[in-house]
């Protein structure tokens, strides 16, 4: 029995790629003075290329595109500060985010999150999606000191939310960070699928988020029909 679906957020209900897309443009037009000898698509390019999908945090990616780009201007100090202050302002979700949390809560699913991540940053774009209010719990990895893929804090959302590890069905996009690791500690897994990626290892794969609702209601019908015999 599904009593309680546990998310991740970059990749999962943020569209990060969208969303730093936007958010890059945009930096690169507000500090055009200091841009103005770098082609904007060449700049754009290199960014998103430096970032590897959110893994390298951009203190190496400011400083590697100063060097690179000879940029005299800003430091990467004040561009750093710069992304963590206007970021938030781009977060898209994907499609049916919002649509689904609430569908769930109505269900009488206890909701949670587990994200990597600087807390401000990652509770400011939580904010900017506007969806922080559908979570009973939200384990941000700074805060609580252990990170995906460690089973420790998959244990301690379960814990928040009291419920078993097998009573939780974990949605993420990360094969090994999110898949991989929830499943290793007996969570029912969902993968949102990812490009990016060629074979994932999860019971469910979706496409939208908007098929939840009814995933969950099959898994726990299912079960209930098997415990009835």
């Amino acid at each position: 029995m599904i009593r309680a679906v546990i998310f991740d957020l970059d990749g999962t209900l943020l569209d990060r790629e969208v969303s730093l897309n936007k958010f890059v443009v945009d930096q690169y037009e507000r500090c055009n003075q200091a841009f103005i000898h770098i082609n904007k698509n060449t700049y754009i390019d290199r960014f998103i290329e430096l970032d590897a999908r959110g893994y390298v945090w951009k203190d190496k990616v400011y400083q590697q595109l100063i060097d690179e780009f000879l940029i005299e201007e800003l430091t990467w100090k004040e561009l750093l500060d710069d992304y963590i202050h206007h970021f938030p302002f781009h977060c898209t979700p994907f499609d049916n985010a919002e649509n689904t949390l609430q569908q769930l809560s109505k269900d009488n699913l206890s909701l949670g999150m587990i994200t990597n991540g600087l807390e401000v940053f990652q509770m400011n774009n939580l904010k900017a999606l506007g969806i922080g209010h559908f979570f009973q719990s939200i384990l941000v990895s700074e805060r609580e000191g252990i990170k995906k893929p460690n089973p420790e804090i998959f244990r301690r959302s379960a814990e928040f939310l009291q419920v078993s590890m097998k009573e939780c069905l974990f949605v993420g996009d990360h094969p090994e960070n999110d898949v991989t690791a929830a499943k290793a500690v007996g969570m029912t897994t969902v993968w949102k699928k990812d490009s990016y990626w060629d074979e994932v290892d999860a019971d469910i794969i979706i496409e939208d988020l908007g098929c939840l609702p009814a995933i969950v209601k099959y898994i726990n019908e299912k079960e209930g029909r098997y415990h009835g015999y």
